[in-house]
Parts: C-alpha cells; sequence; structure tokens
C-alpha cells in the first residue's frame, strides 16, 4: 500500500517543521505523512579544522514530545549495493522506538505502520539517509523498519528504546504484494530468514500498543 517517499521532500515540510528557535536547535525535525515518524535533520557546525554533528540530543527531541530513554545502540555494515533488510519490528511489551543515521554510504529508508485502527495502517514511507545529507529518521513504536542500500558498504547506526528480545521480534516480507514497496532497486540479496518469511495473513490486525 503505498504511502510517500523521499522525492516528496516540498510535501513533507508543508507537512510542517517544528522545534527549538534556530539559534540554539541542532536538528530541524520534519514530520513525515505518517503519524509519529519523523524525520530529523542535522545541522552541523562547521570550520576550516572540520565540523561537529550531533546524533541525539535528549533535552531537543523532548521538547518535540520525544521523549524516550536509549536503551540499546547498535551498528551495521551492509556491503553490498541494492541489498535489503528487513522489515522487522517488536511486539510489545518490547515495543521499540528507533532512529536510524548512516554512517556512510547511502540508503532507501522505510518504515511501514502496523498500529491497530490507525488510518495509515500498512502504508509506507521513505527517505534517502546518506552520509552526506545528515539525516536521520526517527521509527516510532509500532512500525516496520528496512533499508535497501544504494551503494556499497553502507554503514549504519541505530539508537533503540528497548533491547533486543527475538521472542518478540516480527517480521514482514519486503516483497509482500499487499504492501507494495517500490523498491528503487533489483532486491539482490536478502537473509534467508527475511526472504522465507511468509507474506502478511488476511486476518493481520495490527500492533496493540
Amino acid at each position: 500500500m503505498y504511502c510517500s517517499d523521499s522525492d516528496s521532500e516540498v510535501t513533507l515540510k508543508d507537512q510542517g517543521k517544528f522545534g527549538l528557535p534556530d539559534n540554539m536547535a541542532r536538528f530541524d525535525f520534519i514530520q513525515t505523512p505518517l503519524t509519529g515518524l519523523v524525520l530529523a535533520q542535522r545541522k552541523a557546525i562547521e570550520d576550516h579544522r572540520g565540523l561537529l554533528s550531533r546524533f541525539y540530543c535528549a533535552e531537543e527531541f523532548g521538547a518535540v514530545g520525544i521523549i524516550k530513554n536509549i536503551a540499546q545502540i547498535n551498528h551495521t555494515l551492509t556491503r553490498k549495493k541494492g541489498v535489503v533488510r528487513g522489515l522487522h519490528f517488536q511486539f510489545p511489551p518490547h515495543a521499540e522506538a528507533k532512529l536510524v543515521s548512516c554512517l556512510k554510504g547511502e540508503i532507501w529508508d522505510v518504515a511501514v505502520d502496523l498500529r491497530r485502527d490507525s488510518p495509515t495502517f500498512l502504508h509506507w514511507h521513505s527517505e534517502v539517509l546518506s552520509a552526506t545529507n545528515r539525516r536521520s529518521l526517527l521509527i516510532p513504536e509500532g512500525y516496520a523498519h528496512g533499508f535497501q542500500t544504494l551503494t556499497e558498504d553502507c554503514e549504519l547506526f541505530y539508537l533503540h528504546t528497548a533491547a533486543y528480545h527475538p521472542e518478540a521480534e516480527g517480521m514482514l516480507n519486503a516483497a509482500d504484494p499487499r504492501l507494495n514497496i517500490a523498491w528503487p532497486l533489483p532486491i539482490n540479496d536478502l537473509s534467508e530468514r527475511d526472504r522465507e518469511h511468509p507474506f502478511i495473513a488476511q486476518n493481520f490486525q495490527g500492533v496493540i500498543l
């Protein structure tokens, strides 16, 4: 089920921009068309020596209503272009929000709304995250997450609000026709587990938070 993608930057800004006063903030927060799914644009401080870029600040995120403790930090490397990882989420009581940033390369990052009774249930939204555009995607509880690498040797940095609990893990198949995700490149590699996961059952009613 199509929602929107990162080509619609003007549309995202039309949805509303919010945050601290510009002279204090190190982020611009941009609401996407899916409730709670927020794009964080990092604002670097640069001079002749280089730059400083902040990846997270509890005070700034809290000022826009994003109040979560960080429970786990993860780092991934995906070597090949065109690889898809995901789509993964965790069921309550271990539901998690995550802040995804790209340290090297470029990815097409996707979130799918799984919240029961949400007006955008099973809709997806994508953003391009890269080492150069300094964007992070805040994915709230009740969303599945996945990405496709657009370059080789992509490194990602994740902040999670809950630790990984394999017994609570849920998955969606990236090729599920019910989602109809428009991956930008042919999928040239998936883990066996991701590739073999069943499509969404007709009676799937979503995640209750």
